[in-house]
């Protein structure tokens, strides 16, 4: 059964099919990839987590605190990062650069989410610290092939 998800950064009456039929994860049947999401807006973590989860292929945690970041993804160990550049106190770059000095975490994908810079110049293929980047507002199905694009084969957990 494919589950259609609307949400205001997709085209108005836009019937986008979110789910992924006839896919089996490479990982193991029935095993969620998991994405952790650092932005301090609370709003934006939590619209994520629902359509990302909603896809029936990722398990989202929201981190809303930059300064326990670092801390969350050594517990969580997720397969991806999803990493606001803008944030107060402590910034995305800085975020990134504890994690890639951290042994555990260094080979995490980190996709930065930005308001920086326009969906033109993200569609460029730069990078931000060599990592890619998203413009926002995040389009969905950008998102979701960004990660997939990002994925490790495989994930030890």
């Amino acid at each position: 059964m494919n589950k259609v998800i609307e949400a205001d950064f997709l085209p108005r009456g836009s019937d986008v099919d979110l789910s992924w039929p006839n896919s089996t994860p490479a990982f193991g049947v029935n095993q969620k990839r998991r994405i952790l999401i650092i932005d301090n807006d609370r709003d934006t973590t939590h619209l994520l987590k629902i359509l990302l989860e909603k896809t029936g292929n990722y398990l989202v945690l929201q981190e809303n605190d930059a300064s326990r970041a670092h801390q969350t993804a050594r517990d969580f160990r997720p397969a991806v990062i999803l990493l606001d550049i803008v944030m107060p106190e402590t910034d995305g770059g800085e975020v990134a650069a504890r994690i890639e000095a951290d042994p555990e975490l260094h080979n995490t994908p980190i996709i930065f989410l930005t308001a920086l810079v326009t969906r033109a110049e993200a569609k460029t293929g730069l990078q931000i610290q060599g990592h890619p980047f998203l413009a926002k507002p995040i389009n969905i199905l950008e998102l979701i092939n960004t990660i997939e694009k990002h994925l490790p084969a495989h994930v030890a957990f």
